[in-house]
Formats: structure tokens, C-alpha cells, sequence
């Protein structure tokens, strides 16, 4: 009974010892992807096929699938022909919300701080909108499939997803505040949270 006790022992000691590399390399994956990301969203528009790319790759990095920049390419490629239409629906509705906001901080209209609380409210929820369907989002899938499944785990199924992927959100905005450069791991990082936050949702 000692020596079996002993080899469960010496097992579970190898397969913790296996899991810290694998570990690390899913973290400096994450953070390659987060260079790609950004690097891909610097025309703006294409912020969500990035980031959908991005999550894309990782995905297939998780599964043991080959995945490398070409492929990371090749995806960017196809969301950003397929969906250049929903991200500019997305960017209008952020600049809608962005616009309210300040018009309620101005004080020019009547019940600013409930007007500042939609406002604030509502640009989370488009942002998180766009992370989700871009991280649940198949080559070959419609955008506006993709946003509607999006929208009900959300909101029905997973409402805790989108309170992780807000504190993702809340993370790369004070990393980009204490030094600009660090806005590409967190970005990588975010997309890891996105992934994992709707591989948790198909449960």
C-alpha cells in the first residue's frame, strides 16, 4: 500500500510538473497574439476581425491544432471581408454611446448622472457584445448569428462571462493607462479570457 501510495504520489507530482510549461506557453502565446492584434487593428475598423482572428488562433493553439502567423493572416482575411459591416454597426453604436456620455457630462440636459449610467451602461454592453461574438465566431459564420448567440449567453446563459470579460476590459484599460506599450499583452490576454469565457459557455 506504501509503494502504491507512493507512486500516486510520484504521479501527480510529474503531471503538475508537466502543466507549468504548458502553462507558461499558452501565457506567451496569449501574449504574441496580443501583438498581432494590435498590430492587425491599427486601421481601426478591423478591431473586430482581429480580435476574432486572435481568438481564432488560440482556439486552435488549446486544441493542439498547428496555428501560426500565415494562419492568424488567413482568418484576419476572412472576418474582415465578411464582417467589415458589422464593425462599422459596432463602431456607430460605441460612438453613439460615447457621444450621450457627453453630452450627460456637460450638464446640458435634465438627470446627467442617470443619463451618464445608461451611457456607460451601454457602451460596456456593445463592447462586450463585439468580444463575445468575435470569440464564439466560425469562419463561414454570418456576423449577425454569431452577435445573436452572442447577445444570449450574455445576457441569459452566461451573464458571469460578461462580467469576466468587463474585468479583462477593466485590466488592459489600466495597463494602457500606466504605459502605453503594455496595451499589447493585455490585449493577448483579453482574448484568452474571451476564449475561455465562451468555452466555458458551451460548457
Amino acid at each position: 500500500m506504501g509503494r502504491a501510495i507512493g507512486a500516486a504520489g510520484g504521479d501527480a507530482a510529474v503531471r503538475r510538473t508537466a502543466h507549468g510549461p504548458l502553462r507558461f506557453a499558452l501565457f506567451a502565446e496569449c501574449l504574441l497574439t496580443g501583438v498581432w492584434v494590435v498590430l492587425a487593428a491599427l486601421p481601426v475598423i478591423t478591431l473586430l476581425p482581429a480580435f476574432a482572428a486572435g481568438c481564432a488562433h488560440l482556439g486552435r493553439h488549446l486544441d493542439g491544432e498547428r496555428s501560426t502567423w500565415r494562419d492568424f493572416l488567413a482568418g484576419l482575411r476572412e472576418a474582415t471581408r465578411s464582417g467589415w459591416r458589422f464593425s462599422l454597426l459596432w463602431w456607430a453604436a460605441l460612438a453613439l454611446f460615447g457621444f450621450d456620455l457627453r453630452v450627460a457630462r456637460s450638464g446640458a440636459l435634465p438627470g446627467g448622472p442617470a443619463l451618464i449610467a445608461v451611457s456607460v451602461a451601454g457602451l460596456l454592453a456593445v463592447v462586450v457584445l463585439g468580444l463575445r461574438t468575435a470569440a464564439l465566431r466560425r469562419p463561414g459564420t454570418a456576423w449577425p448569428d454569431a452577435a445573436r448567440t452572442a447577445a444570449r449567453r450574455g445576457v441569459a446563459t452566461d451573464p458571469g462571462g460578461s462580467l469576466l470579460l468587463i474585468g479583462g476590459l477593466a485590466v488592459l484599460a489600466v495597463a494602457a493607462w500606466q504605459m502605453l506599450p503594455l496595451i499589447a499583452p493585455a490585449v493577448g490576454a483579453l482574448a484568452g479570457c474571451a476564449v475561455a469565457v465562451e468555452r466555458r459557455a458551451r460548457g
